[in-house]
């Protein structure tokens, strides 16, 4: 079996699994508010799938998003998920010989769609003490060339939950203006964090911003993203779109509801994600040898370090699998630092998080007696 229809086949498991709880990919699980369910059920009742949806999304929805970001003079084009953005960002800008920069640990998929134009990636370490988890703008520098293309930038970063404050990013625009190189900032996780400024309102010419409706509105099935830039950048990327024919309708419709309500119910949803972190971050800080390194998250999850319990992360991610619980294991966002943590999402409902606290004593000792070859995981 090809090693992409062997992790087709894992996740086709995963998702047939009715009671699986999931904790690995910080999709955000607390119940849909009922205009959400009710803006998609009243497009299908009236057969409004019938139709192509506008090419860059419908209207009303570029400028909510717009709004909702704050970058008034800015133009978003809605893309399926905000991974699509990526990917036609990526194909777009890059060519072969462009040097494309990110850090370490990222999110890996732009990676990928860099080096498919032939560009040269290059990461940057944040994981560790000794870089305080987070990228500083004279490392930056260090490493920019006549090459540089594109900076690419998750902040909050995925899967560390640190952030740039407002003086670490304007100094690292400053690097990319002076490069003259494109700045993606892929926002994700702006939602959960305690403070956010946005690249955009700084490097407004050629910042890229990156908005994904998977994980503070919980529409990541749907599939449904978007990205913003000034008009004139907009107006390339949108020649040549991986979906000219507009993104699925439903899920739009989708989208459109959870921004209408977005001011009245994500605050519980915030306060719901921080409390699962204060559980987790206790239940660790009872085992000797578990080390949560940044607390609190900027994100809806957290990284738990588990080098001093002697454990492989992918036997502690198998064990917790035996009792439906899903985490994910470092090396899938770093090979370099994935031997040194497990990730653990946290938007999601109370009793999960109180389960995973419960039974981590238990899943430890069980691990200790799995033999799990990680080239699987």
């Amino acid at each position: 079996m090809k090693r992409f229809e062997s992790r087709n086949a894992h996740f086709d498991r995963l998702v047939a699994n009715p009671d699986l709880r999931w904790m690995g990919q910080n999709t955000n699980h607390v119940p849909a508010h009922p205009a959400v369910f009710e803006a998609m059920e009243k497009c299908i009742r009236d057969e409004g799938f019938h139709i192509y949806a506008p090419p860059v999304g419908y209207e009303k929805l570029r400028h909510g998003i717009i709004d909702d970001l704050g970058l008034s003079g800015m133009a978003a084009m809605v893309t399926d998920g905000a991974v699509e953005a990526l990917y036609h960002v990526c194909h777009t800008l890059l060519q072969p010989g462009d040097e494309f920069v990110t850090t370490d640990p990222t999110w890996n998929w732009p990676m990928a769609f860099a080096r498919s134009k032939g560009a040269e990636v290059k990461q940057i370490p944040i994981y560790g003490e000794e870089y305080g988890y987070r990228l500083s703008a004279e490392r930056l520098a260090a490493v920019m060339t006549a090459k540089t293309k594109i900076v690419y930038l998750v902040d909050p970063n995925n899967p560390l939950g640190t952030a740039c404050t407002k003086e670490e990013i304007s100094a690292i625009v400053e690097v990319v203006r002076k490069a003259g190189a494109y700045l993606i900032h892929d926002c994700t996780y702006r939602d959960f964090a305690f403070d956010h400024t946005l690249a955009a309102t700084l490097y407004p010419e050629k910042t890229l911003t990156i908005y994904s409706f998977s994980k503070w509105s919980g529409l990541a099935g749907l599939r449904v993203g978007a990205v913003i830039a000034n008009p004139d950048l907009l107006e390339s990327l949108t020649a040549s779109p991986p979906n000219n024919l507009g993104s699925n309708i439903v899920s739009q419709q989708a989208a459109m509801a959870a921004l209408s309500i977005k001011k009245q119910w994500f605050p519980e949803v915030l306060r719901i994600t921080r409390e699962n972190q204060r559980i987790v971050k206790e239940a660790c800080d009872k085992i000797d040898g578990l080390v949560v390194p940044v607390f609190p998250s900027n994100g809806n999850f957290l990284v738990v370090e588990t080098q001093k319990l002697g454990i492989a992360p992918e036997a502690l991610v198998a064990a917790y699998q035996h009792h439906n619980i899903m985490i994910r294991q470092g090396a899938y966002h770093t090979p370099k630092f994935g031997d040194r943590f497990i990730k653990v999402s946290i938007s999601v409902p109370a009793g999960w998080v109180e389960e995973f606290a419960h039974l981590l004593p238990r899943v430890i000792e069980e691990a200790r007696t799995l033999k799990i070859d990680a080239s699987n995981f």
